[in-house]
Order: C-alpha cells, then sequence, then structure tokens
C-alpha cells in the first residue's frame, strides 16, 4: 500500500485590508450610494428605507415583519407564482429584512441583470398587491409562528429585560417583532397603512458592484419610480438613563429544569464614539469562547454550555445583555459569578494579553466577513443607516488593532455598570426564589408578562 504523505502550506503573507472606495449620487429624490468591486462579474442592489421596528407605534408591534412577508405575495401587476418566475429568469431572489433602524429588500445577479433585478425590486416594494386575504393570512402564520417561538426558554426573558429597561410605554421598550399577542391584532388596515407612512419615500439604494459595467442613475430612477416624500426624521439618540440599585425579576417556568439568564443595562447608541472600546471590553467579557464569563461559568464551574455578552446598539439606543442557559439547581451561584465577573471588569479593566486576543480576533472576523458584494452591501447600509463617514470601515480595523489596554479599560469604566443591571432569570420560581433572595443581588420581584 502506496501511503502519501503531503507537507502542511505555510502561511502566506498576509494581504493589506482594503475597503472599496465608495461613490455618492443624488437621484430622482433619492440617494445612491455604491461600491466599486472592479472586474465582479455578481452585483447587489439594497433598497433601503426608514422604516425598520423603530417607526411602528405602541399598539401595533410586528407590522414591519408582516408587511416584509406580504410583499412576496406579489404585485400589482404580478402574481405571486408570476414575480417568482421573473426573479427565477435572473438567478435572483427578493431577500426582505426588517430590523430597529431599517427596511431593506436585496437582490444578487450577474452585473448585466442588475438593471431589470432593481426593478422587480421597485415594483414589489414601491407596487405590493396586499390583498387583504393574503394579508390576513401571512398575519396569522406570523402570530402562530411567533407562539411557538415563544413557546421555548428566552423570548419572555428577553423581552421582560428590554420592557425593564427602556420601559413598555415607548417602542423600543417592546420586543422588534412584536410578541403573539400584537401580531395577532393587527389589522390589515394596519399594514396597508404602514406601507402608506414608510414606503412613499425614495429611501437609499445600495449598489456594489464593478462600477464601470453599471449606469448609477439609471438604477436609482428605477429604485425610486413612484417615490413622493421623504420620510420624517428619526429625531436624536435616546439618553442612556442607569437604573439606580440593582434587581433580579422572575419570570416563573414551572417546571424548567433550566433557568435562562437575561443581565443586562442600557448602553450608548451604534455611534458612539466608545464604539471600539466597548466592543473589545465585550468580547474580553464575554464575546469569545476564551473570554472571562465563558472560562468561569463553563470551564471552571461547569454551570452551563456557553455564556455571551454583547452590546447591542442601533441607531437611536442601544443596551448591554449578558445570555447564558444553566441548571435549575446552579442558578443562584451562576448568576453571583456572572455578576462578579461583570463588577471586575469594570473595575479592574482588562490585561494586554486578553486585549490582544480580542482585538486579533475581531479585526480578523472583520476581514473575513468583508468578502462578497453582499457583505459590503450590508456595510454601506451601516454607513447610511449610523451616518458614518465613507472610510469607516478602512479605519475600523486599524481602530480594532491599535486599541489600547487604557482605552478599553476606561470604556468599560465607563459603560458597564453592574450595580445597575436587571438580572431576569425565566425558570421554575418555586424551586429557585429562595436561593436568589438569599444571594442579596437585589430586591426579587415577579415579572409583569
Amino acid at each position: 500500500m502506496t501511503q502519501l504523505i503531503a507537507q502542511r502550506p505555510e502561511p502566506g503573507t498576509p494581504r493589506p485590508f482594503r475597503f472599496p472606495s465608495v461613490v455618492h449620487r443624488d437621484v430622482a429624490g433619492g440617494s445612491v450610494v455604491a461600491a466599486d468591486l472592479p472586474g465582479h462579474n455578481l452585483a447587489v442592489a439594497t433598497l433601503l428605507l426608514d422604516a425598520g421596528g423603530g417607526r411602528e407605534t405602541i399598539g401595533v408591534e410586528g407590522v414591519a415583519e408582516v408587511l416584509a412577508k406580504a410583499i412576496e405575495e406579489g404585485t400589482t401587476t404580478r402574481s405571486a407564482a408570476d414575480y417568482a418566475v421573473a426573479l427565477e429568469s435572473l438567478g435572483t431572489d427578493l431577500s426582505l429584512s426588517v430590523d430597529w433602524d431599517s427596511f431593506s429588500a436585496t437582490v444578487q445577479v450577474p452585473v448585466s441583470a442588475l438593471p431589470a433585478a432593481v426593478e422587480l425590486l421597485a415594483e414589489a416594494v414601491r407596487r405590493p398587491k396586499l390583498d387583504p386575504a393574503d394579508v390576513a393570512r401571512v398575519r396569522d402564520d406570523e402570530a402562530e409562528s411567533l407562539r411557538l417561538y415563544w413557546a421555548n426558554p428566552g423570548p419572555r426573558a428577553d423581552a421582560v429585560l428590554r420592557a425593564d429597561l427602556f420601559g413598555s410605554e415607548v417602542r423600543h421598550g417592546r420586543p422588534l417583532s412584536g410578541d403573539p399577542r400584537s401580531v395577532a391584532g393587527l389589522s390589515v388596515d394596519d399594514v396597508l397603512a404602514f406601507h402608506r407612512s414608510w414606503f412613499s419615500a425614495p429611501g437609499t439604494l445600495l449598489v456594489v458592484g464593478d462600477l464601470s459595467r453599471l449606469d448609477l442613475d439609471a438604477l436609482g430612477r428605477a429604485a425610486f419610480a413612484g417615490a413622493t416624500e421623504a420620510a420624517a426624521v428619526s429625531g436624536d439618540p435616546f439618553p442612556v438613563v442607569s437604573r439606580p440599585a440593582r434587581r433580579i425579576v422572575l419570570v416563573d417556568r414551572p417546571g424548567s429544569v433550566q433557568s435562562t439568564l437575561r443581565l443586562g443595562h442600557t448602553a450608548p447608541h451604534r455611534s458612539h464614539p466608545d464604539y471600539v472600546p466597548m466592543t473589545l471590553g465585550a468580547i474580553v467579557l464575554g464575546g469569545a469562547f476564551t473570554s472571562r464569563l465563558n472560562h468561569l461559568l463553563r470551564e471552571v464551574r461547569g454551570y452551563t454550555y456557553g455564556i455571551r455578552a454583547e452590546y447591542g446598539l442601533s441607531r437611536r439606543f442601544g443596551r448591554f445583555v449578558v445570555s447564558a442557559g444553566v441548571q435549575t439547581a446552579v442558578t443562584a451561584p451562576a448568576l453571583v459569578d456572572a455578576v462578579g465577573e461583570i463588577a471586575r471588569t469594570q473595575a479592574e479593566g482588562v490585561t494586554e494579553p486578553e486585549l490582544a486576543v480580542a482585538r486579533d480576533w475581531r479585526a480578523g472576523q472583520l476581514s473575513v466577513g468583508l468578502q462578497t458584494p453582499r457583505a459590503y452591501a450590508s456595510a454601506l447600509s451601516t454607513l447610511v443607516v449610523h451616518d458614518l463617514p465613507d472610510d469607516y470601515h478602512a479605519q475600523l480595523r486599524e481602530s480594532l488593532l491599535h486599541a489600547t489596554v487604557p482605552s478599553v479599560t476606561d470604556a468599560t469604566a465607563t459603560h458597564l455598570n453592574p450595580a445597575g443591571l436587571t438580572l431576569v432569570v425565566e425558570g421554575d420560581a418555586e424551586k429557585i426564589r429562595g436561593d436568589l433572595e438569599a444571594t442579596d443581588l437585589g430586591e426579587v420581584v415577579p415579572a409583569a408578562i
């Protein structure tokens, strides 16, 4: 038998990271923002509208998600089947997504097919059929999907934390996609009204591809056809309001053999100047497998399969969140250890070896992630939504790699607030309430939902 032995290839010289040049055009009342990828045969177009969850009003939470799904049910000139065939003839599909800040519709096709694909994209977004029967069916399907999702551990804990941090009387104090009750209560008129209110603005067309082979003005005219008015200004970021003392909010889940933990407090918005050191501090604390929280609660204590700490930041608000699932019997000690590690990081900062790992990991993640036209389109969306400079991504990697221990330590001291944490615990209240009260981490109160 012949044995083949191959020598492991040596790593090559790292290539310098370069973000494509960014081009801006004002076209037909809207904006075109493009990134040039010379020689690429694939191109991406994303229509970005200021019509995210933050535009919803209290009582119709989840309407943007229902609208996104209803848009797939055909247009005023094509049935759902005919529209799907038209997309497939170009070798693409229509990707729709909603976050707190925006509604986006994306197509990816060969460069030569991008004009036709943008016309189809605009047809769906500007002129959806929105037949009342289709909208009602989509709403009911979404409500049922949410009912199944909310039967799992986690969604209620997330909702309770969000409501406690921001207040359920404001939109961002409620779940992005709504809850089973809010979505089931949506009327067809709610969905139609949301489309009328927010989809008549031109928005921004993001284009990524070989710009020498694309007519950006023509693409913009196609994307903005039928748009009649600009969206209202979204408003300034909300102030960060810290809770004066910790408290434990207990979400009863009778019979549960695990407890779901959600620890958090409010944080700055996404474009805050401390974004880089905040992010790196969160990675050291709980953003990677080698993090402090994961090492202590998983490797040393054996309380959990994994625990994560991160900042979730949008255009107008943000929050710091720690997430984990632990066995019921160790709920209280796991909570004590997690709070203790957050407090230690806030008080002592980070070390150079920990920061070196976080810097390299996050910078490498950025470089690897920005490899495809879709990834570049997402990066352009970040620039537009958060009003960041064109060279932001080009400078971000260097900012990550050159972050210092003092800057990250200062950011963790400023933005981590262990004394004001809300500690949400979803589990069997009868079994864990006494242990939680004995921790003296804060008052134990029942969840309102």
